[in-house]
């Protein structure tokens, strides 16, 4: 049974608390720039001490408005600085935050309030507050409040006025209830299978991510003046735990939601790293590679990857030839540069987890210059328990366990963990918790390997391995990579468990389908349901599928496909809110199509 522990060289003080983090930097240095909030065009600066003080009218108003310590205080609301204001605004009133997906539906919100018991809620905007009210257990005695109220006061000058009797001292008292061992938000899983379970978070599982993490290599570019832009939901841990490192570490935290203009955003925000899931990654390279292809310019484009590539690699084995440093050279020249250059021009690196990335991709970034630090976590791991960082990376892995933590390989492959940032168990759910952990090591289905070195792969899910007529276990997530990685294709998912053979559905990319259309001649008004069995569209995606057959062996190779005529989506139910496939939904839904894999 293979095991990598990674001791801590920390301790965690028993009063200290995750709204801390602000305080103390409003303490020690109340001139210095924290956020960056946007105006128009300019991200202007936010001061620890100006932060603070919206914190505590915030959490004045909340304490005014009756909230108790230990209340729940449901939060839906997109990426935003008031939705981090909020957040310590909850902490400070003693309260715990329930991030909820501002993308849920009334169904998915009236379960998380019923389970958890919250009292209040805040939503970001009219139509948020109109779901939260469709919700059946969001009744009378539920408080809402709203943060943006056309032509009318939304939260922030709700709650700064309701709370102007209340003092500082019963700000900070309320603060001072709080302990590291207590809860400090119960983060309800988006789930790619069954219902949404409560997974309860201390502030001492936060502050050991911040110490974990800061105790690794990141900590030397995690630093004073450096800017980081999330743009991931703040509901996801993930984005949440990056946030509280990043104010931790001095680096300035701008927020946006708005996704379709990433690209603009970058060029004036100019941040220093970037945090996001691969489908993002996934889409930036397909949007340049296709971009250059549509200019004339694809070969240029695909022998450049290949030498990122290539050299990535070599760089990691230590053997660079210079043969292979005069090709990185001028392509540094003729694309890398553009391609750091639409990332901002300051970009230094990123991180990226939720799901895997795959080695290529890492390679190709990594060689372009900007390393992307892959790692591995989940909501019941307060995000990060293992990463890739400076100096201690391998590209197809997610790195070694960070301070505090410890990754064991069950005898059947299972991933099982234990240390500083691992959860305590789901709300109200002894069973679950009881399935989850043994022996307090919490079993997370996922199936892995610890190199030499405690390097952590990911190979799949133990619910996911799909066993065909014939015994073959295939494992689905790295043959989906792989197709993935065509500019042409959104999302793949490979079928035939029970099956005589592997077959596989794909959607097609909405971005890049009208220039595929225009560069093989078909009629501009063409819907991808018009093309699904266009002879030229199944030949290109052929391509990607013949690509994932070259790594697997014969028995695991995908024998048949079908194109679906729409993509999946949130919407649909067919996607979580960061990007990942709800497999169990897919099947559901496209049984027909699946079916007609076997039988045509």
């Amino acid at each position: 049974m293979a095991e990598c522990r990674v001791p801590a060289k920390f301790e965690i003080p028993k009063e200290r608390n995750a709204s801390d983090v602000l305080f103390d930097i409003v303490e020690k240095n109340g001139g210095k720039t924290v956020f960056r909030k946007q105006v128009g065009s300019e991200w202007l600066p936010v001061t620890a001490a100006e932060a603070g003080a919206q914190v505590m009218a915030l959490a004045k108003g909340l304490i005014a408005a009756g909230i108790e310590p230990g209340d729940r205080v449901a939060l839906v609301s997109a990426t935003r600085i008031e939705w981090t204001l909020l957040d310590f605004a909850i902490w400070s009133a003693g309260a715990v935050t329930i991030p909820i997906y501002d993308s849920s539906s009334g169904p998915q919100i009236d379960w998380i309030m019923r389970d958890s018991g919250a009292t209040t809620v805040i939503a970001e905007t009219s139509k948020h507050r109109a779901v939260v009210e469709s919700a059946e257990s969001v009744d009378d005695s539920v408080q809402i409040f709203q943060i943006d109220v056309p032509d009318g006061k939304g939260v922030v000058e709700v709650l700064t006025e309701l709370g102007k009797d209340v003092t500082d001292d019963e700000v900070t008292a309320r603060r001072r209830t709080l302990t590291a061992a207590s809860p400090a938000t119960l983060i309800y899983t988006s789930g790619t299978t069954g219902r949404p379970k409560g997974c309860m978070l201390t502030h001492s599982n936060l502050l050991g991510e911040i110490a974990g993490v800061r105790q690794t290599s990141l900590s030397t570019m995690l630093v004073d003046g450096k800017r980081l832009l999330l743009f991931l939901p703040m509901a996801h841990v993930l984005a949440r735990a990056i946030n509280l490192i990043a104010m931790e570490s001095g680096v300035e935290v701008g927020y946006t939601a708005d996704i379709p203009n990433l690209l603009p955003t970058f060029t004036v925000f100019q941040p220093s790293l970037i945090l996001s899931v691969p489908r993002v990654f996934e889409k930036v390279y397909n949007s340049a590679r296709q971009g250059a292809h549509d200019g004339g310019k694809g070969k240029i484009f695909d022998l450049a990857a290949d030498v990122a590539v290539e050299y990535s690699t070599a760089m990691q084995n230590g053997d660079v030839g210079l043969l292979l440093r005069a090709k990185h050279a001028i392509f540094d020249k003729l694309v890398y540069g553009k391609l750091r250059t639409a990332l901002g021009g300051a970009c230094e690196f990123a991180v990226s987890g939720g799901a895997p990335l795959g080695a290529r991709l890492g390679h190709f970034f990594s060689g372009v210059g900007i390393p992307v630090y892959e790692g591995y976590g989940l909501t019941e791991t307060t995000a990060a328990i293992a990463v890739n960082t400076p100096g201690e990376v391998k590209v197809g892995t997610v790195g070694r366990p960070i301070p505090g933590n410890t990754v064991r390989i069950a005898d059947d492959g299972e991933v099982l963990l234990s240390g500083e940032v691992v959860f305590t168990g789901y709300w109200k759910n002894e069973e679950a918790t009881a399935a989850a952990i043994t022996d307090g090591w919490f079993h997370t289905g996922d199936l892995g390997a610890l190199d030499s070195e405690g390097f952590l792969r990911i190979t799949g899910r133990k619910k996911e391995i799909i066993v065909t007529a014939g015994g073959k276990n295939v494992s689905p997530a790295p043959m989906e990579d792989v197709i993935r990685a065509s500019a042409l294709v959104s999302q793949a998912l490979v079928v035939g468990d029970q099956k005589p053979f592997i077959g596989c559905l794909v959607t097609v990319d909405q971005e890049a389908f009208p220039a595929w259309k225009e560069r093989n001649g078909k009629p501009a008004d063409a819907t991808v349901a018009d093309l699904v069995d266009d002879a030229d569209l199944r030949a290109e995606i052929q391509t990607a599928i013949d690509a994932a057959n070259e790594t697997v062996s014969h028995a695991e190779a995908i024998k048949k496909f079908r194109v679906l005529p729409s993509d999946f989506t949130e919407d649909s139910g067919e996607l979580t809110p960061t990007l990942k496939v709800k497999r169990n939904i897919v099947v559901d839904n496209w049984a027909t199509e699946i079916a007609a894999i076997y039988t045509k």
